[in-house]
């Protein structure tokens, strides 16, 4: 079941979003703007998240506020990796909450939360508990990340690779599960917080990892899930049969489905963190996902038949 969309993945992060182009975020706006506007049309009670930011940073809270983007979704996501990345101490998690919370009513999600076990496994598994003391019964959603480490032959999505330095290979040791499948300390502790702390994992293009991933899930108590469809990968050839196999295979957990990456030829500039040169593309994508996976109770997201204006409307796969 499809509980969330949401819209984009860290728009303050030059390696999800491309700000020479888009300096002010005046062009992601728009986007989101339309992408949230179609969302609605295409279910009106889905709740629509605001991409999580990173850096946590009010004043682009405060912006997209301006232009009107809050309007438009029922959420901001917050994502934090204090003990890895961020300039801040794990401890001031509540602060870095009520930042937020200051400048807006809408509820603050925490869709990225995560350590790296690149220095010990007893690092994660100390901050996976510290986490879980700070977040949990603060924030209405909570999501770890991730399940699995990076496979060390692919890349971080990151435009920051040569500043970060060692930093850059923190990136493929977050999993509580290594890239073979063998458990690292933190998988049994997760498992204490599992029904209100939920896993945020990305799925790659027919990712072989994808029915190894539900069965742990489900193994772990997993409720809460976050993972994402691209817009780039729309374009593949067969991509709506992997679409429909990823998310057949996450049935049985409350998704948060993020929309994201921008196909290199419909973008401004040919790379997935360009704005779109049109956003009703990217909102009509996002449309589609969510009439395909998300329908009315009862009836199958595939060949949905007419039905009566006034029916109940469910997020079901």
């Amino acid at each position: 079941m499809i509980e969330a969309a949401k819209i984009w993945n860290e728009p303050n992060n030059k390696s999800h979003w491309d700000i020479l182009i888009d300096p002010d975020w005046a062009m992601f706006a728009d986007m989101v703007t339309a992408a949230g506007k179609a969302i609605r049309t295409a279910h009106p009670a889905l709740p629509r998240v605001l991409g999580g930011i990173s850096p946590i940073d009010p004043s682009f809270v405060r912006n997209m506020q301006v232009r009107g983007v809050l309007d438009h979704v029922d959420a901001v996501a917050v994502h934090g990796f204090p003990l890895d990345w961020n300039l801040w101490k794990i401890g001031e998690w509540p602060n870095k909450l009520d930042e937020i919370r200051a400048v807006t009513s809408l509820p603050v999600w925490v869709t990225e939360v995560g350590v790296s076990s690149f220095g010990a496994e007893e690092v994660q598994a100390w901050g996976l508990s510290r986490t879980a003391e700070l977040l949990i019964g603060h924030a209405p959603r909570i999501h770890w990340y991730s399940l699995y480490d990076l496979p060390s032959t692919w890349e971080a999505t990151t435009r920051h690779k040569e500043a970060e330095g060692s930093s850059y290979y923190r990136h493929f040791h977050m999993g509580l599960l290594r890239e073979d499948g063998t458990p690292k300390a933190a998988l049994d502790l997760f498992g204490r917080y599992a029904r209100d702390m939920g896993l945020c994992q990305w799925f790659h293009f027919e990712d072989h990892r994808l029915d190894d991933a539900a069965r742990w899930m489900q193994r772990l108590g997993v409720v809460h899930l976050r993972t994402g469809l691209s817009w780039a990968d729309s374009f593949r050839p067969n991509a709506l049969d992997w679409f429909d196999r990823q998310m057949d295979a996450l049935a049985g957990f409350q998704v948060t489905v993020t929309f994201c990456f921008t196909p290199e030829h419909r973008g401004i500039a040919p790379h997935h963190t360009s704005p779109p040169l049109d956003v009703n593309e990217f909102a009509d994508f996002c449309a589609q996902m969510v009439e395909r996976y998300c329908v009315r109770t009862g009836v199958s997201a595939r060949t949905p038949p007419p039905a009566p204006a006034d029916e109940e409307r469910a997020c079901v796969p």
